[in-house]
């Protein structure tokens, strides 16, 4: 998906070789990194280049030991059983232009908003209609601030037509509304143990009655909790064309981050949106646009 967009890092921990991570991941045998040893020492090569000189390794497999020697977790493609959906592209291409552009969203909105010393924590993903990719973004931006080193906490807000639960492949058992409602605690918070420092509330069973769930006293009272627990926490929400559900969300959290679609979204509507958001005391610190058109002898911006 192509878009547009209208701390300091955590140090590395260097005690395992990279030899050593990419033995444990399986991408090469114990007797393969031997003979990439052998010739990195007769050549004075690095061990990565090694391994690529004897097509032992592609560039891929190094960056992917690289990563996790400097604790920046992401996902290999080609594993056999996937526990996080393709579609969370900053769990698998981290280096790639479309999840450079969502670094890019990540630092405007840590300049804009995010301050755990000033209680700013809390970001609602806002749209006006459905398939506009709100939970591409709560998702893959969820993924980023961890990659940062940042506790995170991303909530499937959407109590309609919820999906983060698939993108992550978790039950939906439990989740927010079963919390709402007080039949589960805080073991509906699922760790992403694949994926350091990030954790999902799915949404729970779609209940007949979400906008009062989230009217409810007990949405204040986890939102207090999670905000003691983590540094940001990303709630993503339905489509305003599918209820009011978002506006109590975004005015608990304090700030939004709208999303819209090329040709889908109605100029008009995002508009009314943001001024309705606005108007309620809502921060809207930034926008993105999903589908950005390519422009003839252009690449993708």
């Amino acid at each position: 998906m192509r878009m547009s967009v209208a701390t300091i890092p955590t140090l590395p921990r260097a005690n395992r070789t990279i030899g050593a991570i990419l033995v444990d991941a399986g991408l090469i045998t114990p007797e393969a990194a031997e003979q990439i040893l052998r010739l990195q020492r007769q050549n004075n090569l690095r061990f990565g280049e090694a391994a690529i000189r004897l097509g032992l390794l592609t560039e891929a497999d190094v960056q992917f030991a690289l990563a996790r020697q400097f604790d920046y977790a992401y996902l290999r493609l080609n594993e056999p059983s996937k526990s996080v959906s393709e579609e969370v592209v900053a769990a698998y291409q981290p280096f790639s232009p479309s999840v450079d552009r969502l670094r890019a969203v990540r630092s405007q909105l840590m300049l804009r908003w995010f301050d755990k010393h000033e209680g700013r924590q809390m970001l609602s993903i806002v749209g006006t209609a459905r398939g506009e990719g709100r939970s591409y973004v709560a998702a893959n931006l969820a993924v980023v601030f961890a990659q940062l080193g940042e506790r995170t906490l991303l909530v499937d807000g959407d109590l309609r037509a919820p999906r983060l639960h698939q993108m992550f492949t978790l039950e939906n058992k439990a989740g927010l509304s079963t919390m709402l409602a007080h039949r589960s605690r805080e073991e509906a918070i699922v760790r992403i143990t694949d994926l350091v420092g990030l954790s999902v509330l799915p949404a729970g069973p779609v209940p007949p009655n979400p906008l009062e769930l989230l009217n409810r006293p007990s949405f204040d009272e986890l939102l207090a909790h999670v905000r003691a627990s983590y540094d940001v926490v990303i709630i993503d929400t339905p489509s305003l064309s599918s209820g009011e559900d978002a506006v109590p969300i975004a005015m608990r959290t304090g700030a939004a981050l709208a999303v819209a679609r090329t040709v889908q979204t109605r100029v008009h509507a995002f508009a009314d949106m943001v001024a309705g958001l606005s108007a309620a005391g809502v921060a809207v610190v930034g926008s993105v646009l999903n589908d950005v058109p390519k422009q003839p002898g252009k690449a993708a911006r």
